[in-house]
């Protein structure tokens, strides 16, 4: 008879095979022998992690750490599950206690750096980044990582070059390559060519040897009646993509198709909810291979798969490259094309792309009529004020974007705007500003252009219901380029406060002109940034009209297209049916 030793050796052979249900059996049996062998609960937990019973990992990991509390695999194998459920200060401290019995372990430091990213201390992620790198130099997922703190840090170039060294290290990695492309379309200069080509890239080097994986399809079963509609994404959730899915979805008829949800994530909330209820079928998908999953589509028999994600995080891509359905279509997640030949279609409307620019895209483009998503107004939303700066005695510009999204280009521009109007303030908020070294690192750039801090605020992260409260202190919106805003534009529309966008040739530039658009406020629209500068400085400086456009912002938005799931839905369905 095996050992105790021998037999949990006999178990891990079977855990780093795979053969997760081998391996748990005999976890399980050495525990009848030795009911507190902590080894075998430890490992029992990794294994509830693995299959996603996130909250069972913990009862099983601690009680482990409990019986044997100096392990540092323990204690970082916590912190793994306390990152998956979203307990961010406590995965924060199981990867210090895991660093604190094993200091020169380069996994640990890159597990700290991941959660300390997640709670916007991005200084503090990137000196963990750096140590693991010390230790490992060839440490790929490290430098990815690295690259995406430096991006929200607003650190463009440093984010490319970590990207391109992941690569250079690892060419297969598919992910540092997604977080590559993602981060060129916020970098000022570059070209809608330059993007398509780069995007080519991704394709010949990720998706092209998987073509041996694609599978014959039959012809969509029926064009002109009953459909099954598959939507693949890791954001749905209270998210820009779960506020453009939601009245879609609530407003399709379960007698004219079917729609299945594939959602990659475990933390749900109540759009989340909102979302389950409205469809035929939810598949939680989180931890499923891209093979597994493209079986799950095929076996589901969906007709029209459409992709939520493109080069974000968690995306699925390499699912869609195995051509799960015969038809598929990226929309709303993503900003621009995704490289993909097994991409049919994206989904889109003619602000953003017109007929001449449908070049710079591999996939056709489907046109819907009016605008290509449907903004869901948050009900948490406060009454709109009045135009502040009646109360304040000075207008208070206003962006909310993301710290990626503000390129010394911006920056620049925006202090031309400000030095025109004397007594202005310009205010800053989203998650990135919570890094003080990132606030104090942008009041430098605006002080190069002789802007002093005090005409600045910088606001960290909020819950939904304040951040949107922050609005009745703003009156006026300047957007970012070439990145601008998407649910920031709306959100700012429905609190009352007018968006300033100046769109170029790329997708990301141009959502505020197709919201803008589509609510009917065009006046906003400047067509270079010279004009952008003088759009935001006249309405600065006709304080009546600012305010008789926040009086009734919010009722023309919600009886626009923009906010219309019923007419959405209709026009979607119509134009799937002549694919």
């Amino acid at each position: 008879m095996a050992t105790i030793s021998e037999a949990l050796a006999i178990a891990i052979q079977h855990h780093q095979a795979g053969r997760l249900q081998a391996a748990e059996h005999i976890y399980r049996q050495i525990l009848q022998v030795e009911p507190n062998y902590a080894d075998a609960i430890h490992l029992l937990g990794v294994i509830a992690h693995q299959a996603g019973k996130h909250e069972v990992a913990v009862e099983y990991i601690g009680r482990a750490i409990g019986l044997k509390g100096n392990v540092a695999a323990f204690h970082n194998n916590l912190g793994e599950v306390y990152l998956a459920l979203g307990r961010i200060p406590e995965a924060v401290a199981s990867y210090r206690r895991a660093l604190d019995l094993k200091p020169d372990e380069a996994e640990g430091h890159y597990n700290l750096g991941n959660a300390l990213k997640d709670q916007g201390k991005l200084d503090e992620a990137v000196t963990c980044y750096r140590r693991a790198l010390e230790l490992k130099p060839d440490f790929a997922k490290a430098h990815t990582n690295l690259g995406v703190t430096f991006k929200n840090q607003g650190k463009l170039d440093e984010a490319v070059a970590c990207y391109r060294r992941a690569l250079e290290l690892k060419p297969d990695y598919a992910g540092a390559h997604s977080n590559l492309l993602l981060t060129l379309q916020y970098c000022a200069g570059v070209t809608a060519g330059a993007l398509a080509e780069a995007h080519a890239e991704y394709d010949r080097q990720h998706a092209v040897p998987l073509g041996g994986a694609i599978a014959q399809h039959e012809k969509v079963r029926d064009r002109h009646g009953w459909l099954r509609l598959g939507f693949v994404s890791p954001d749905l959730w209270q998210h820009p993509v779960g506020y453009f899915l939601v009245r879609v979805l609530e407003n399709l008829s379960r007698e004219q198709q079917a729609t299945i949800c594939y959602s990659d994530r475990i933390v749900k909330d109540g759009l989340t909810r909102r979302l389950q209820a409205a469809v035929t079928q939810w598949r939680d998908v989180h931890g499923m291979s891209d093979q597994r999953l493209a079986e799950q589509i095929r076996s589901d028999q969906v007709d029209i798969l459409f992709d939520l994600a493109g080069h974000t995080a968690r995306n699925r891509l390499l699912t869609f490259a195995r051509k799960p359905a015969p038809i598929q279509v990226t929309w709303a997640g993503y900003v621009g094309t995704t490289g993909l030949n097994a991409m049919d279609y994206i989904l889109a409307d003619r602000y953003e792309i017109p007929p001449e620019l449908e070049t710079y895209y591999c996939e056709k483009v489907l046109r819907m009529p009016d605008g290509y998503v449907c903004f869901d107004p948050p009900d948490d939303a406060p009454p709109v004020g009045p135009l502040p700066a009646m109360a304040q005695g000075h207008v208070a510009f206003g962006c909310f974007n993301n710290t990626a999204k503000i390129t010394p280009q911006v920056v620049e521009v925006w202090a031309k705007i400000l030095h025109r109007l004397p007594g202005t303030r310009l205010v800053l908020k989203c998650m990135g500003w919570n890094d003080r070294g990132v606030a104090r690192r942008f009041a430098e750039m605006f002080a190069v252009h002789a802007i002093d801090l005090g005409r600045l605020e910088f606001l960290g992260w909020s819950p939904h219901t304040e951040l949107l409260a922050e609005y009745n202190r703003i009156d006026l919106a300047l957007d970012p380029f070439p990145y601008s805003g998407g649910l920031t534009t709306c959100e700012a529309l429905w609190m009352g406060v007018p968006v300033v966008t100046c769109p170029g040739e790329t997708f990301a530039s141009r959502h505020s002109l197709s919201h803008l658009s589509n609510v009917g406020l065009t006046e906003t629209i400047a067509h270079d940034l010279d004009e952008y500068v003088e759009v935001a400085v006249s309405l600065a400086n006709d304080l009546p009209r600012l305010a008789l456009l926040r009086a009734g912002l919010r009722q023309r938005m919600a009886a626009s297209p923009l906010c219309d799931g019923k007419r959405f839905a209709t026009n979607l369905m119509s134009m799937l049916q002549g694919v």
